[in-house]
C-alpha cells in the first residue's frame, strides 16, 4: 500500500511540474530504500533551525521565541533574553547559524520594528547578547513573508535569505533588504567585499547579492563548487529552487514595474517579459505549491524540506547545477507532517525538524538517499 501511495504522489508531482521557463519538469521517482530515520528529541513547538556544536550537541530555535540545547537526546532550555521577539503569523524566532569560533551564534527574528540578526555568546546553557549584527530588515505586522535564514559561506561571509514581507516594491528595490539574498560580513553586518553593488552609496544595496525574490526560506552552498542554491515560496504556484548568481534579478515584481502599491500575486514568479534578463528557476513546482523550506546538501543531493507538502525532496543535480531528477523518501512522506529545518551534521547525517506546532520532532537521517 505504501508503495502505491508513493507512486501516486510521484505522478501528482510530475503533473504539477511546469514546462515553462523556470520549471524544467524533471522526472520524479521514489527514493531508494535504505533510509533510516531516528527521532532524536521531541516536544518542540515550530522548531525552525538547527546549529551544531563541537561537543556533538545542537541548538534548536523555536518560532515562539525559545532556543533549546539538545545533548544525547536530552532537551534543555537555553537561558537567553529574547523578550524583544515579536511572534505573529509566520514571524518570530527563525534562522540560526553557529560562528566558526563555536562560541557565538547569530539568530534572525522579528521585533515590533523590523526583522534583525542578533549575535549571542554561548556559555554552557546561558547565552549573552554581544551585538545587533543587522537591523532594519523590513517586517510585516502580521509576520507574513519574514524569511529569514542565515548561513555561513565557505569564504567566511554570511548569506541571509529574506522575505519581501508582502510589500509590492521590496523585491525589485535594491535599497530594501526584503525579498533578497544578502551577503554580509558576519562581524560587522556590512556588505561583504566583492558584492555586486559594493560601490553603492546606499548601505543596504551594498549588502544585496541577488534580488527579485518573494520569500526565500533556505540558502545553501554546494560542496566542491562555487554554486549557491536557494529555496523559495511561490504564491499558489511555482515554488522555486534557484541557482543564485551574483547581482542577478530573479524576476518577482508584484508592483508591476512600480506602477502600483497593491501586492499583486498574479504576476509570474519569474517575469521574463518585464525582465528579460531575469534568471529562470532551476526547478519549479508548477501549478501547485509544496511550500518548500530549508535546503541542505546531503549524500551529494540537494535536500529540501516541504511544509505544505509534508515531505523531503531530494534533487539530483548535474555538474552545472541543472536538476536531473527529484525523489521523495517514503520514510518521511507525510509521516511527520510539516517539515522545516534541514542541516547537514559534521558526521554527514541530515537533521530535519517537523513544524506542526505541537510536539515537533528533531529527526536524524542516515543511510542511502
Amino acid at each position: 500500500m505504501r508503495a502505491l501511495v508513493a507512486a501516486g504522489l510521484v505522478l501528482v508531482l510530475a503533473a504539477c511540474s511546469s514546462p515553462e521557463p523556470g520549471g524544467n519538469a524533471p522526472s520524479k521517482a521514489p527514493a531508494p530504500a535504505g533510509l533510516k530515520v531516528e527521532e532524536v528529541a521531541g516536544g518542540f513547538q515550530h522548531a525552525w533551525d538547527i546549529g551544531f556544536l563541537p561537543d556533538g550537541s545542537m541548538l534548536v530555535t523555536e518560532r515562539p521565541g525559545r532556543i533549546k540545547l539538545v545533548r544525547d537526546g536530552q532537551v534543555t532550555p537555553v537561558d537567553i533574553d529574547l523578550t524583544d521577539v515579536q511572534v505573529r503569523g509566520e514571524g518570530g524566532l527563525m534562522g540560526l547559524v553557529i560562528h566558526p569560533d563555536n562560541q557565538r551564534f547569530t539568530v534572525c527574528y522579528n521585533t515590533v520594528r523590523d526583522v534583525r540578526l542578533v549575535t549571542f555568546r554561548l556559555d554552557g546553557t546561558k547565552a549573552t547578547k554581544t551585538k545587533d549584527l543587522l537591523t532594519g530588515m523590513p517586517s510585516n505586522p502580521s509576520g507574513r513573508h519574514s524569511g529569514c535564514r542565515p548561513t555561513l559561506a565557505p569564504d567566511g561571509s554570511m548569506f541571509v535569505a529574506t522575505g519581501d514581507i508582502a510589500q509590492a516594491r521590496n523585491p525589485q528595490d535594491k535599497t530594501s533588504l526584503g525579498g533578497k539574498v544578502l551577503r554580509i560580513d558576519p562581524e560587522t553586518g556590512e556588505g561583504a567585499a566583492g558584492n555586486p553593488f559594493i560601490t553603492s552609496a546606499n548601505a543596504n544595496e551594498r549588502r544585496v547579492y541577488s534580488f527579485g525574490h518573494r520569500n526565500v526560506q533556505g540558502v545553501v552552498f554546494r560542496p566542491g563548487s562555487d554554486q549557491v542554491f536557494s529555496s523559495e515560496h511561490g504564491p499558489d504556484v511555482d515554488d522555486e529552487v534557484n541557482l543564485v548568481q551574483k547581482g542577478a534579478n530573479y524576476g518577482w515584481d508584484p508592483s508591476k514595474g512600480g506602477t502600483q502599491a497593491r501586492y499583486d500575486e498574479s504576476v509570474p514568479m519569474t517575469d521574463l517579459q518585464r525582465f528579460p534578463d531575469a534568471v529562470p528557476a532551476a526547478w519549479s513546482s508548477g501549478s501547485t505549491t509544496e511550500a518548500i523550506c530549508q535546503a541542505a546538501f546531503w549524500n551529494g543531493k540537494l535536500a529540501i524540506t516541504a511544509l505544505k507538502g509534508s515531505k523531503l525532496l531530494l534533487f539530483t543535480l548535474d555538474a552545472a547545477g541543472k536538476v536531473q531528477n527529484v525523489s521523495i523518501p517514503e520514510e518521511l512522506n507525510d509521516r511527520y507532517g510539516r517539515l522545516r529545518a534541514a542541516r547537514t551534521a559534521p558526521d554527514g547525517s541530515l537533521y530535519v525538524t517537523s513544524s506542526n506546532g505541537t510536539d515537533d520532532k528533531l529527526l536524524r537521517l542516515t543511510g542511502t538517499a
